[in-house]
C-alpha cells in the first residue's frame, strides 16, 4: 500500500508544481520543484549548472529504504525547490541508466550532486530533507549563490 502512495505522489508532483504557478511572475517568485523523475526521463548532461541532482537508487521500488526516502522527499519539496534540486530515482539496475553508470551505486543509495555534476555526498540510508538542505547549503556553489543573493538583495 505504501508503494502505491509513493507512486501516486511521484506522478502527481509535476502536475502540482504546474498548478501552483499562476501568472507570468509566479515562475520568478517561487522556483518549481523538478521531480521526482525516473532516471530514463532526466538527462544527466542537461542538468549541468542548472540543477543540483539528488539521485535515489534502489534495486527495487519495493525497497523499504527507497519507500521511506520518497516519503521524506515528498514532505520537503519546497525546501528543495529553493536550492534548484532535481530529484531523480533509479530502481532498475538492469536498465543501466547513465546515472547508474556514472555514480555506480550498490543497493539503496542517496547521492547529492552539485550543479557541476560532481557527486558530493553519498548515503546508504534515507535522509530527511532538513539534512539534505543543510548539506546542500554547505556546497561551494550554493554558498556562492547565497553570497551573490545577499550582495544583490541587500
Amino acid at each position: 500500500m505504501k508503494l502505491l502512495h509513493v507512486l501516486a505522489l511521484a506522478l502527481l508532483l509535476p502536475v502540482a508544481a504546474v498548478a501552483q504557478e499562476t501568472g507570468p511572475d509566479a515562475a520568478e517568485a517561487a522556483p518549481s520543484v523538478a521531480g521526482p523523475f525516473a532516471a530514463g526521463d532526466a538527462v544527466l548532461a542537461d542538468q549541468l549548472y542548472v540543477r543540483r541532482p539528488v539521485v535515489i537508487f534502489a534495486d527495487s521500488p519495493n525497497d523499504p529504504n527507497f519507500i521511506r526516502q520518497m516519503e521524506l522527499i515528498g514532505r520537503g519539496l519546497d525546501e528543495l525547490a529553493v536550492r534548484d534540486v532535481i530529484v531523480v530515482t533509479d530502481t532498475d539496475p538492469a536498465a543501466r541508466s547513465e546515472w547508474r553508470k556514472k555514480l555506480r551505486p550498490r543497493g539503496f543509495s542517496l547521492v547529492l550532486m552539485d550543479k557541476d555534476l560532481r557527486p558530493v555526498i553519498r548515503k546508504p540510508l534515507p535522509w530527511d530533507v532538513r539534512e539534505i538542505t543543510h548539506a546542500i547549503d554547505k556546497f561551494p556553489l550554493r554558498r556562492q549563490e547565497i553570497q551573490q543573493g545577499n550582495a544583490a538583495g541587500g
